[in-house]
């Protein structure tokens, strides 16, 4: 038995002599340093409806039966959008806005005056956006409509009949805009927007010349807010 025991500890001696020589035969153990967090990005989803509201300004050119001078307007907007790959996005948008009343016009040296009144503009339209972020950059373009486009010739020469060429109530728009997804439900957006509803040519012998003409053009610039419903999903983080 004395033998047994000593012939087992020198056994065990001499494997943990050799497992020591091997230990110190290894390279040296290296340190790796645990790679940086990096956040998940977010993709932001624009296909949805939307409705909102806007506020701004319109002005003719110098032309224009209703003037120069700027009005205030306001409205309603509402639409959708589709967003048919990683940055591009198509849409359609319905747009209605009341303008003040603005009674400017013309006045001739013989005395006859032509004024004007419009304080309804519409639209429907087509947009073309491009994304990045939670930011986009659009054009739009389409049909436009306006309301209660008064005309009124006042001449001093009594039963003078006017000839009238044009006075449309539809004519077209194009535009354009930069829109801002600050929460997956909410956007805002900044708007240039440009009607045309051709010319209107009034001949008489009220005027001097026989006839007179001018442009039906506003000019319109707006700031809007969306509430958009997100029927597409709200914005995700990508791994």
């Amino acid at each position: 038995m004395k033998k047994f025991l000593l012939s087992a500890s020198a056994i065990v001696a001499a494997a943990a002599a050799s497992t020591s020589a091997f230990a110190a035969d290894l390279p040296a153990r290296t340190y790796t340093k645990a790679p940086a967090y990096t956040a998940p990005a977010v993709v932001y989803n624009w296909t949805g409806f939307y409705i909102g509201g806007h506020v701004g300004g319109a002005f003719g050119d110098s032309n224009s039966l209703v003037g120069d001078s700027g009005r205030f307007m306001g409205g309603v907007q509402g639409g959708f959008d589709y967003q048919f790959a990683t940055n591009w996005v198509l849409g359609i948008e319905a747009n209605y806005s009341w303008m003040g009343s603005n009674n400017t016009g013309f006045v001739y040296p013989n005395g006859t005056t032509v004024t004007g009144n419009s304080n309804e503009l519409g639209s429907v339209t087509g947009r073309l956006g491009y994304t990045w972020g939670p930011t986009m950059l659009y054009a739009k373009g389409g049909y436009a409509w306006r309301g209660n486009n008064d005309l009124t010739v006042t001449s001093l020469v009594p039963a003078t009949p006017v000839g009238i060429d044009g006075n449309s109530k539809s004519g077209y728009t194009v535009g354009g805009g930069l829109e801002y997804m600050f929460t997956p439900n909410w956007s805002g957006k900044i708007e240039y927007q440009y009607y045309n509803f051709g010319n209107t040519t009034l001949t008489s012998t009220a005027f001097p010349a026989g006839s007179t003409s001018f442009n039906n053009d506003e000019h319109t610039i707006k700031a809007g807010l969306n509430y958009r419903f997100g029927w597409g999903g709200p914005m995700v983080a990508k791994y």
